[in-house]
């Protein structure tokens, strides 16, 4: 059986839908990637229509920006300091959209999506 983002078999009063139809690969869902730190690693997926999407299993670094300067660069991350979505991301390490990350240049708040853009980008937090 395959894990999907379709609709509910079951209405809000607990009665059944009755299926019109079978479940479509469109419709499909995958496990989350979970980015971690460590050595780069990429995983391509393939998507609807032939595209592929570049997810980030693991990564050091982050681009960095300086609100104050306006300036981007490179940043090593140390670890994970606070994830407002889950505490237990923080334990782990992982890396999503909205955690706060210890780089060398300070601490930053993650603002790409790592499992669906394969990259970190973050802005620093005085």
């Amino acid at each position: 059986m395959v894990l999907t983002q379709y609709r509910s078999r079951l209405k809000s009063t607990g009665g059944r839908y009755t299926s019109y139809r079978k479940k479509r690969k469109a419709e499909i869902g995958r496990a989350p990637t979970n980015t971690k730190i460590g050595e780069r690693k990429l995983q391509m997926i393939r998507t609807k229509g032939g595209d592929v999407k570049p997810r980030l299993a693991f990564t050091s670094i982050a681009n960095v920006t300086d609100p104050a300067t306006k300036k981007a660069m490179k940043a090593t991350i140390k670890t994970v300091v606070e994830n407002p979505a889950n505490w237990q991301l923080v334990r782990r390490n992982i890396i999503t959209q909205g955690s706060i990350i210890e780089t060398d240049k300070g601490r930053a708040r993650v603002t790409s999506r790592p499992g669906q853009d394969g990259v970190i980008n973050a802005v620093l937090v005085k």
